[in-house]
């Protein structure tokens, strides 16, 4: 590796943190206002975050590939934990963010363990293959269109 791509590498690893994390947050919004869980969901953030990383942080191969899909991963992983939180916070009247202080990322971390059901692993496993694949998919070139002769 040389020193130049250390940047690089770098940016891509934080750039699909914050768009797992930002996916997350976003599941939880809609998740809250539906008051279910919705594993499903995963596969459309999935693609989501397959495509944005794909387009603008890394080009398509096994590096955007793994990107794709441990931004997919964290994001399902954010949701839970924040899912957890609002209950711990519905639970003892207090808004979110002091919840989470309070529990702290063990408990909250075991709340969204303790929640997971067998379908939540089968949607994330089946988000993250998705969404490395169509990351480490090579974009088809356009067929030109066909010109009118006059």
């Amino acid at each position: 590796m040389r020193a130049s791509s250390v940047p690089a590498l770098l940016f891509a690893l934080f750039s699909a943190a914050m768009l797992g994390l930002a996916a997350g947050a976003a599941w939880m919004v809609v998740a809250l206002y539906s008051r279910h869980p919705l594993p499903w969901l995963a596969v459309p953030i999935g693609v989501a975050l397959a495509w944005v990383i794909r387009a603008g942080v890394r080009q398509p191969g096994t590096g955007a590939m793994l990107l794709a899909a441990g931004a997919t991963g964290l994001s399902a992983i954010y949701v839970n934990l924040l899912i957890a939180g609002v209950k711990v916070a519905g639970s003892m009247g207090l808004d979110l963010i002091e919840a989470m202080r309070t529990a702290g990322i063990g408990m909250l971390w075991q709340l969204a363990r303790m929640g997971l059901t067998p379908a939540d692993f089968i949607w994330t496993l089946l988000a993250m293959l998705l969404a490395g694949w169509l990351a480490s998919r090579q974009r088809r070139p356009r067929r030109p269109t066909p010109q009118k002769k006059a």
